[in-house]
């Protein structure tokens, strides 16, 4: 990739981005005017303030650590990859993004199998609430392991690190689009192609019968097509445990256990009341 394409790629990233916030702002009108399910005021505004620093929090931390980086490193060996031989054109992206968001369903199914794993991805079940905001609740070393997978997805798919970037920006869409406290017209209809709110309210359920499930991020196929669908509307969202009032608490809990958390809970400085 030649400095024009590189800078061409980063500018259309950050038009990508631009319109994602906008996206952002545009769902948290909706989900005020009309929310699909009412929460208490203190835990939507714990939530959304916890949550917005998260995200804030994280991106200076991975922005120090030049995470964004190791795309760049594996750039240098995508050409070896399943795809490197094709021109680039929509079959290639088509089957990239098809194939990216594949691997992130797998990902998924792995951070909640994997003890290790869901040791970060719990910071990201642990909203007492439901809201846009929630799709920034993520533990930065959850962030840190999904970089280094997507990198080595990279490689082996064989496709360009800054169209991945750019599917990344994408899916960022349907995050935020499948947290959303609202009502989707036909949804019943559009579940059937894409993750949407009620699928993924049922993802954050209380009950782990429940929320090892609907792990799509965009295409629901995947869920139907490995066994892993369910369509309920759960009786509470979260885990199980004290609330994460601020990003300290919300880093530390990847840190402490269930069995342990109540004795070590009130070490660690809580939010304003």
């Amino acid at each position: 990739m030649n400095a024009t394409d590189s800078n061409g790629g980063m500018f259309f990233n950050e038009a990508l981005f631009g319109l994602a916030m906008l996206a952002f702002i545009l769902l948290v009108i909706i989900e005020k005017r009309i929310p699909y399910r009412e929460f208490p005021k203190k835990i939507f505004k714990e939530s959304f303030a916890t949550n917005t620093t998260t995200f804030l929090v994280n991106n200076v931390i991975l922005t120090v650590l030049r995470a964004s980086s190791l795309f760049i490193v594996a750039q240098q060996f995508a050409s070896y990859g399943i795809f490197g031989g094709l021109p680039d054109g929509p079959l290639k992206w088509l089957l990239a993004f098809a194939f990216f968001d594949l691997a992130i369903y797998l990902w998924h199914v792995a951070s909640h199998t994997y003890p290790t794993l869901w040791r970060f991805h719990k910071v990201h079940h642990s909203d007492k609430g439901f809201n846009v905001s929630t799709g920034f609740r993520f533990h930065v070393f959850d962030l840190l392991l999904e970089i280094i997978y997507k990198c080595v997805f990279v490689v082996i798919i064989g496709v360009n690190a800054y169209l991945i970037l750019s599917i990344e920006i994408v899916e960022l869409f349907f995050i935020m689009f499948h947290h959303a406290n609202i009502r989707v017209p036909k949804e019943e209809l559009i579940s059937q192609v894409f993750i949407t709110p009620s699928l993924h309210r049922t993802h954050h359920s209380t009950l782990r019968s429940e929320h090892d499930s609907n792990y799509g991020i965009v295409f629901s196929l995947w869920d139907r097509i490995f066994g892993t669908r369910k369509e309920l509307v759960p009786e509470h969202i979260g885990l199980d445990l004290i609330e994460a009032d601020n990003f300290i608490q919300l880093f530390s809990l990847a840190f402490i256990t269930e069995i342990k958390i109540k004795k070590l809970w009130n070490r660690i400085p809580r939010g304003k009341k």
